[in-house]
């Protein structure tokens, strides 16, 4: 396996972003400078930067059960997608209301409410498009089904559609607790990592075994996203996180930090990262890029 430093860490992950890039431009076959303004807000909204975080995980699965490439990039593009969409309507005004994603202004801003709201559905049924026809093969019409009903589990009313909802819900509550807040970072951030890590299982035709590590490493994984998530809210400038910070406590949003304090945010997120690294304990060196992009989540500073 080549270098899994920090300087090898940065390049692996740039070079997956490359990719990953290159895969959405072939699969979501929008082209921004035609007169829709649909089609170039959903290429603003894809094309604006990001850790490509979820697809990464995606092709790290795969790759651990030595899929080729091909048999996983058009997956990794369809959960992108989903995530640009889910960031394009968690921003709108009547949801989260923020003005700033990625480091530049959000969606609705610059193309308006309603462009926002289709481009956000449009990149959402892209992704199941996408999903559904590649790769072509009848040898993988099984696993493509299965990854269809895992993503719409995830991204669908029990995953973060009910995350957001409970988000939105609790926010000004004085007493919440943890059993709550943990419950809505499940749905929000945690389901659609975790079917990441699942969907990359999947099309490279993983073990029901290795599906269930997976899903433990992911499911903790989320929290250890979401929790480091809100720590920097309240640590860093908008400048350094690309969008804006303090909307947390701003909005009195239910967090760890809110309820437990940073410190002791900062041992939850210990607790998870432990929890998530002893189920890639099976997988031995194969694990050691998901082992390596855990540390990662849980020690970023943006």
């Amino acid at each position: 396996m080549a270098d899994c430093g920090p300087a090898g860490l940065r390049e692996y992950m740039a070079a997956e972003q490359e990719r990953i890039d290159r895969a959405l431009r072939e699969y979501l076959t929008v082209d921004p400078s035609s007169e829709s303004a649909v089609s170039r807000a959903m290429h603003y909204s894809v094309f604006a930067g990001g850790k490509r975080f979820r697809p990464i995980l995606a092709l790290a699965a795969g790759r651990a059960l030595e899929a080729p490439e091909e048999q996983l990039l058009p997956a990794a593009a369809a959960l992108e997608m989903v995530h640009t969409y889910s960031l394009i309507h968690d921003d709108l005004p009547a949801l989260d209301n923020d003005d700033l994603r990625r480091g530049q202004p959000t969606c609705h801003k610059v193309f308006g409410e309603a462009v926002a709201i289709l481009a956000g559905d449009g990149l959402l049924t892209r992704a199941f498009q996408v999903l559904a026809d590649h790769p072509e093969g009848r040898e993988f019409d099984a696993r493509k089904v299965e990854a269809l009903r895992v993503l719409s589990r995830a991204c669908g009313p029990e995953g973060m559609i009910s995350g957001q909802a409970e988000d939105l819900a609790w926010e000004g509550h004085e007493h919440i607790t943890e059993e709550t807040v943990q419950r809505i970072h499940q749905g929000k951030t945690a389901a659609l990592i975790t079917a990441a890590l699942r969907i990359g299982a999947l099309m490279a035709g993983g073990s029901r075994e290795a599906l269930h590590g997976l899903e433990i490493y992911g499911e903790n994984l989320g929290l250890v996203f979401q929790i480091t998530d809100d720590i920097l809210d309240i640590e860093e400038t908008s400048e350094e996180l690309g969008k804006t910070a303090g909307k947390d406590r701003a909005q009195k949003k239910a967090t760890y930090p809110a309820i437990l304090g940073l410190e002791e945010s900062r041992r939850r997120v210990e607790r998870y990262l432990s929890l998530a690294l002893a189920a890639l304990a099976p997988w031995g060196d194969k694990g050691r890029r998901l082992q390596q992009l855990a540390e990662f989540v849980a020690t970023r500073r943006k």
